[in-house]
């Protein structure tokens, strides 16, 4: 183990079977967010795209990153209201909008290329991102706890049940005892796996038990996927249980432009009105998500103990996220993003190989084709996951509480930068930005995501979303925000606003020292105004020194590290 609590750390190179074992832990820790945005959006039939595609991103991200960056590239919630609006031009509006998302990374990795990376950290400084990072878990905390309490992962609607309550703590506690393991043991690096197999478990007995007993309450698992995979309408389905090709978006889109025809239900092909319109939804998502690519490579930077913004680079992170987001849109179906339960899944189990993320991309692609490990995956309880998110999203709230804790937060600027974005953020503070999508003569259908009650076709989410399938007339559609790229943003306003205030009753001869407002000079009052201190380098100054403008420890102008004075 080295310095950084890391058992693997990020050229090292584990042996083949462990990298197997490992990459499957991965798999496990990013699935459910990864499945969840496809369903979001009303194509479930995609899944499979979407792990093909989140597989293809993490390869070029690696790439791009020279293999120095240990995080794997999932299907991104940040677009999921960008995407309901390229839906509505078929798969061509989903690959151009992911397309510019991209370009919008790419240009800005060429501006960090040239201009340095300064700037990125008085814009984003340890105030500002430590919360941020703290509330990409917090937000989160209402979908674990809500997934513990659900009987079956494929029961959305499901109510409270204590039996699954119990499968999840099962999992939970396991994955907490196997994690705390002092030794260079298999149960440390592999927490997940085990936690999961043992959640599984319970939820297989109480299941068997209520299958005899005749009590529905307890039947937590659901085997219909894989039912449902093998026989349709009473027959075998054949080969293609086993083997099929998901579904590849640059092939649809081919398909759009000859034919002139999108497989969209109800959609039309992208024309140039539908362009600007979906370069509307996507462009000001890509430029604020910038930050969470930031705060997410930050957190992963205090985890291994290496500044990723230098090395590789911020620059290189950026064109593999980017490239990496086109990439798996063009052969899947959603935009990517770095993965805080993947940067979770580092920390936790201190293995920080890069070869684990790239065997967990390679064997994302595998899945995407294979059948049986897709429909066996479906059928893990969301309440054994729910016990595994509640160590993942707890561990990235954590981390962003340690970035600051080193702050003062007696100091009201910082106090009113953390508060803003905790709140914000934790509250589910969005920006949303209305517009009109169609006109009212029209008769196609677009998809938004909304809040509230929803009449038509609706699929009600995990998140408490619904999506609308709504023909003809005029669809009110909104560029959304995300909570946590607001409460980012309210985060650096206030920063900026209060750090330039705080310049300013300076240069007028205004400082705050402790809390209280001194008179500029070359001593200013303590907290306990029992003595003066020299407000250069802090020490006690005597009365002979008080004549002059500077003390006698600070000749020239220059700090000393003196103690102070009794």
């Amino acid at each position: 183990m080295n310095n950084n609590g890391l058992i693997f750390n990020v050229e090292d190179k584990p042996k083949f079977g462990q990298l197997i074992v490992f990459a499957i832990q991965q798999v496990l820790a990013i699935m459910a967010a990864t499945i969840a945005v496809p369903t979001i959006i009303g194509l479930p039939t995609q899944i499979p795209s979407a792990i093909l595609g989140a597989g293809v991103g993490t390869l070029v991200y690696i790439a791009f990153t020279k293999g120095k960056s240990p995080v794997f590239l999932g299907s991104s919630f940040a677009f999921i209201n960008s995407l309901g609006v390229a839906m509505a031009y078929g798969y061509l509006g989903i690959i151009f909008g992911s397309v510019l998302a991209g370009l919008v990374y790419v240009i800005i990795a060429l501006i960090v290329k040239t201009a340095g990376t300064e700037w990125v950290s008085k814009l984003m400084p340890p105030v500002v991102i430590g919360p941020t990072v703290a509330i990409i878990g917090l937000s989160l905390a209402a979908n674990a706890a809500g997934d513990m309490v659900k009987a079956s992962a494929s029961n959305l609607n499901g109510g409270y049940n204590l039996a699954a309550l119990g499968c999840a703590l099962v999992t939970f506690f396991t994955v907490v005892i196997c994690s705390s393991q002092k030794k260079r043991k298999m149960p440390k690096l592999i927490p997940f796996i085990i936690g999961i197999v043992a959640g599984y478990a319970a939820a297989l007995v109480l299941t068997v038990i209520g299958k005899l007993a005749n009590v529905d309450y307890l039947m937590i698992l659901d085997w219909s996927p894989i039912v449902n995979n093998f026989v349709q309408d009473g027959k075998f389905v054949g080969f293609t249980s086993i083997l099929d090709y998901p579904d590849f978006a640059f092939i649809e889109g081919i398909k759009e432009i000859i034919t002139g025809e999108t497989s969209l239900n109800n959609a039309t092909v992208l024309n140039w009105t539908g362009a600007a319109q979906v370069a509307l939804a996507f462009i000001p998502v890509a430029l604020v998500v910038f930050a969470e690519h930031i705060a997410d490579h930050k957190n992963l930077s205090s985890i291994i103990g290496r500044d990723l913004l230098k090395e590789p680079g911020l620059h290189r992170t950026l064109l593999g996220d980017g490239v990496g987001s086109m990439a798996g849109t063009i052969f899947g179906i959603c935009p990517n993003t770095t993965y805080g339960e993947s940067v979770a899944c580092v920390a936790i189990t201190g293995n920080a190989s890069v070869r684990t993320i790239l065997t967990t991309a390679i064997l994302c692609i595998g899945i995407s084709f294979f059948r049986p490990l897709m429909v066996l995956l479906e059928t893990i309880p969301s309440c054994v996951m729910g016990g595994v998110c509640l160590t993942l999203y707890g561990f990235i709230a954590v981390s962003g509480l340690k970035m600051f804790k080193d702050l003062d937060l007696g100091d009201n600027k910082n106090l009113f930068v953390v508060s803003a974005i905790l709140i914000a953020g934790i509250g589910g503070l969005s920006i949303q930005i209305p517009y009109q999508l169609f006109a009212a003569d029209q008769a196609s259908t677009a998809y938004t995501v909304i809040n509230g009650v929803v009449t038509e076709v609706e699929l009600v989410t995990k998140e408490g979303s619904a999506i609308l399938a709504h023909t003809a007339g005029t669809v009110s559609s909104t560029i959304q925000i995300t909570s946590i790229a607001t409460a980012l943003i309210l985060g650096i306003v206030t920063n900026i606003i209060l750090s330039k205030i705080e310049k300013k009753s300076a240069a007028e001869g205004g400082t705050e020292q402790g809390g209280l407002i001194s008179d500029g000079g070359a001593f200013a009052n303590c907290e306990e105004k029992s003595e003066d201190v020299c407000s250069t380098c802090e020490c006690a100054a005597c009365d002979a020194d008080k004549t002059a403008d500077t003390c006698s420890a600070c000749k020239d102008g220059k700090a000393a590290a003196n103690d102070k004075a009794e």
